[in-house]
Parts: structure tokens; sequence; C-alpha cells
């Protein structure tokens, strides 16, 4: 199934997605100026949908500012075309988009020691079309995939509507921890609690969808500290193919003379 839920050739869809893959980059947004694109783009996605009152306070937040908070913006063909927000949450840094909603079920994860990335603030473009459309969710869902492996999480969270937690169980074999909450406060809908095992999945997933596979110097600049790497690109280019092993020493040359 597709993510719009149709069916699709699992090896045909995933060829598309690295296609569409090479004419994206990723952009780590720490500026104003790029903070304020977000909140656009969040209002439209947002609106679209109906799924929350649409003010300042909700489309930035404080979180956003979070010190383990990593706010991505994905650019296809240099066009903003969808953006997520990837929470670090660990036992002594328990701030995340889906704590606000299902705090009591998370802090039983992380009373337990473990470590989890919590995605949240997903906004795809509802002006984008066609293929493109069903690649997004997958597209905007990388960072949050080369940041279980960068930060060596134990769990996934995921907070979504119900309709939506098949496509979480069919890519990541997501289990079920709140099947349906009614969402109080800004929100207009009801939401699921998804939890995905994340150590161990990795070579299942990757074996059906190779653009969530990264290199370890892509996720640095994805996720280091500034002071780590206080030359990052502002851009950052795929590394799929490179791990995959599909384009070679040509490919490698060109992308690290930038």
């Amino acid at each position: 199934m597709g993510a719009d839920g149709r069916q699709a050739e699992p090896g045909i869809f995933s060829e598309k997605l690295m296609q569409l893959l090479d004419r994206v980059e990723y952009r780590r947004v720490e500026t104003g100026e790029d903070m304020e694109d977000i909140a656009r783009l969040r209002y439209k996605a947002y609106k679209a949908v109906n799924l929350m009152e649409l003010t300042g306070s909700t489309l930035i937040d404080d979180l956003d500012f979070d010190s383990h908070a990593y706010v991505f913006g994905i650019y296809l063909d240099e066009n903003l075309v969808s953006t997520v927000r990837v929470h670090h949450v660990t036992p002594d840094h328990r701030a995340s988009t889906s704590g606000i909603i299902f705090g009591p079920e998370i802090d039983t994860f992380l009373d337990a020691g473990m470590v989890l990335i919590d995605p949240g603030r997903l906004a795809v473009d509802p002006e984008v079309l066609g293929d493109e459309m069903r690649a997004l969710p997958y597209l905007t869902l990388r960072p949050v995939a080369m940041a279980c492996e960068y930060f060596s999480a134990d769990r996934c969270l995921t907070a979504c509507r119900p309709r939506h937690t098949a496509f979480y169980k069919r890519i990541f074999a997501s289990e079920t921890v709140v099947a349906c909450r009614e969402n109080l406060g800004v929100y207009n809908a009801d939401g699921a609690l998804l939890v995905a095992r994340v150590r161990g999945q990795r070579p299942s997933i990757l074996d059906r969808y190779p653009i969530f596979d990264s290199e370890p110097f892509e996720r640095r600049m994805m996720f280091a500290d500034r002071n780590e790497v206080p030359f990052a690109p502002l851009t950052i280019l795929p590394t799929a193919r490179i791990a995959q092993g599909s384009y070679g020493r040509a490919y490698a040359r060109a992308f690290a003379s930038g």
C-alpha cells in the first residue's frame, strides 16, 4: 500500500522514491527567516485538514527551540515542500511533541531508561500533486530514521490520527500503545500513539525502503552540536545512494566538492 492507501509494488515504488530523493535537499532550520517559512508551510498544511487552531503560538512554539529538538525543511527542486520536528527524548530530557498528550505512557518508557525519538509538527505542502505527494511522507520521515540511528534510540514514537496508524505499522512495524484519545486544547482530531522497536528493525526497513539509508557524515551534519560541526553546509544532500553503493566514486567526489 502506498501513503495514499493504494497498492504499490515495493521495488518499483522504492526506486521512484530514490529518484525523487535525488532532487531533495534537507535544511536544519536555525534562523528566524527559515522558521518563518516553516510556519507558513505548517499553516497551509494544517488549514487544509483542519488540524488545529491556527495562531502564532501553535505554528511556532517553545518546543521548536528546545535543545533536543531539530526542525528540518525538506526542499524538492529548491522549493520547501515539507517539514518535520525531531525530538531526542531521554530520561533526563523529556520534552517532546507527543509528550503533551501521551505523557504518562511515554514516561513509562523513559522510566525504564530508554532513549526515544519523537517526530512531530509534520507538515506537507497540500499543493504538491501526483507521485511527488505520495512520496513526501517517506522523504519527510527520513530524518526520523536517521535520528534513530544517530542517537542509538530504543524506540521511535508516532502520534497521529487513528486512520494513519496502518501506514506507520507497515513502514516501521510500529505497535499500538494508545488506540485513540481525544485531543483536547488546540487540536481538532483524535490521536493514537504508536511505538516502533528501533533496535534490530533497521536491516528489514532498509531492504524495503533504501531511501532511509544514510552515511555517518550526513547524520552528523543533521544532528551534531554546531560547536562540533561549525562549518556545516546550509543544505544537506542525501547520501542514501552512497550508502547503498549505487553511485560509486564519481557521485562521492561530486558530493564532497559541494
